[in-house]
């Protein structure tokens, strides 16, 4: 179980998110640089209790109309070899100390900790509550055992979010632009996550994270 720490980081997540998501090719907010504000997400647990698991949705009001963002991030105590170009950023954590941050959906760890949440084999967790399981965040899944204990995936970034590939052809596309809508699975889908976040102006919203679809036949 992740421990969560009040605690400093130099700097802070959202400085980190402000600086890397001009780079991305689904941001489009405006040209001085993101305003950000927190407007939701939640955690997923690590078994071996090693890299921290977050995803973490953000406002940008930067543009000329409010943008939201689902940011996935895992926290490591050293760098993950050949994923520089994941790397968000460093931040010194005030009890963990010097820590990693790495866009989430290129990170092993991260993608098969999704992949559970997908098939229920894992729970999603409050995002600032030790031991508290968030219940808002829904899923679905039909089918076979996606994964194996050795999985790694192959992530593509477009203008649309992030697509991994999964064994067998099957693609687990995560959503990094988010707008409020329905929060069930697309019909051509074979599974899909869901959850909540604040809009600018207060009001809860759910709309879908992340779907899946089969293999092309």
């Amino acid at each position: 179980m992740a421990v969560i720490h009040e605690t400093t980081l130099e700097p802070s997540k959202l400085e980190l998110l402000t600086a890397w998501l001009p780079s991305r090719p689904w941001y489009s907010g405006g040209p001085g640089g993101p305003e950000l504000a927190k407007a939701g997400g939640f955690r997923l647990d690590d078994p071996d209790g090693e890299v921290g698991i977050e995803f973490i949705v953000v406002t940008d009001t930067s543009g000329a109309r409010p943008a939201t963002y689902l940011t996935p991030l895992t926290y490591r105590g050293a760098p993950l070899d050949g994923a520089d170009h994941a790397l968000v950023g460093t931040m010194e954590h005030g009890v963990l100390g010097h820590r990693w941050a790495y866009d989430g959906c290129h990170d092993p760890v991260l993608a098969a900790q999704l992949t559970a949440l997908l098939e229920g084999r894992a729970q999603a967790q409050d995002q600032n509550i030790t031991g508290a399981l968030d219940r808002e965040v829904t899923r679905s899944y039909r089918g076979e055992a996606l994964t194996g204990t050795d999985f790694v995936p192959t992530a593509t970034d477009d203008r649309d979010g992030t697509v991994l590939t999964m064994p067998h052809g099957a693609s687990l596309r995560v959503h990094r632009a988010l707008h409020p809508g329905p929060d069930a699975a697309p019909p051509d889908a074979v599974g899909h996550i869901a959850g909540t976040w604040t809009t600018p102006d207060g009001t809860r919203t759910r709309s879908v994270l992340a779907v899946l679809h089969a293999a092309p036949r």
